[in-house]
């Protein structure tokens, strides 16, 4: 059985760095930066039974009234089981997170997994805005 925790002292920032790394949306992404993201959120991982990392995922937010989902990734051997589901509704369930009027996230592939936890397209998308950093703007625009 795969375990979910949010012990920090589990999360295995080799493995986590790699997936990133090979993600869509963080090519290339520094390590450091990898460690200095999870230091500002809440992370949770999923580990077999013998300890080694399987999935992960991190929630930012003001504990009030605004979350961001994040980087949710399940190791190739592991996909198609529900794991990213558990890990998202895992975050879902808890209290901390029950009184937010917002948990956002980006996702360019996953549509359904999302939906069947209760995200949905913005409603009102002509209200939203981004300032992106110069590189990554770059990037987006080549992006398929």
């Amino acid at each position: 059985m795969i375990e979910i925790t949010d012990d920090p002292s589990r999360l295995q920032f080799d493995r986590i760095h790699a997936w990133l790394a090979s993600s869509y949306w963080s090519p290339g992404i520094a390590r450091a930066t990898v460690q200095r993201a999870a230091a500002g959120s809440h992370c949770l991982g999923a580990y077999d039974p013998d300890g080694s990392q399987v999935g992960y995922a991190r929630m930012i937010t003001d504990a009030a009234t605004f979350a961001w989902l994040a980087d949710v990734w399940v190791d190739e051997t592991r996909r198609g089981h529900g794991l990213g589901r558990r890990m998202v509704r895992w975050f879902l369930d808890r209290p901390d997170y029950a009184g937010l009027r917002r948990i956002a996230l980006v996702t360019a592939d996953a549509h359904g997994v999302y939906a069947a936890l209760g995200f949905h397209p913005l409603l009102r998308p002509e209200r939203y805005m981004e300032r992106l950093a110069p590189g990554f703007a770059a990037e987006l625009r080549v992006a398929p």
